[in-house]
């Protein structure tokens, strides 16, 4: 039962982690529109998590990670905006390019990973 449980830990830790935070944030009483923005920021903060632990795991920084946070962080802010009173059209229109071009960072970083190169090829064999 006890590795049952480490396994759990280990592998729920980032959004254990987020869920104390975000839950101790509401637990002081905040409105509604604060506690929306919270839960999507909520989303940013499993994904910080996700990376510093990552980190210290396997001592490098993958690119994916950035690139995922970086992108809900953006999502989170172009829905922000959108459910003001007041919307300002030429920053959602920003905000929705930068999102576009981080996303296709995230396939290029995807597509021309380190880890995706085949290994031990023989350079005179041709590819198949």
């Amino acid at each position: 039962m006890d590795k049952k449980l480490a396994k759990y830990f280990e592998k729920y830790l980032a959004v254990i982690i987020a869920t104390v935070v975000l839950s101790s944030i509401l637990f002081f009483g905040m409105e509604f529109y604060k506690a929306v923005t919270l839960m999507l920021e909520f989303v940013v903060l499993i994904e910080v998590v996700r990376m510093i632990l990552d980190f210290i795991e396997k001592k490098t920084l993958q690119i994916r990670f950035v690139m995922d946070i970086f992108i809900i962080f953006l999502t989170r802010d172009v829905v922000i905006n959108v459910t003001q009173p007041v919307i300002n059209q030429n920053k959602v229109v920003f905000l929705i390019f930068v999102i576009f071009v981080f996303f296709l960072f995230r396939i290029l970083s995807m597509y021309f990973s380190p880890t995706n190169t085949p290994k031990n090829i023989n350079k005179n064999s041709p590819l198949e």
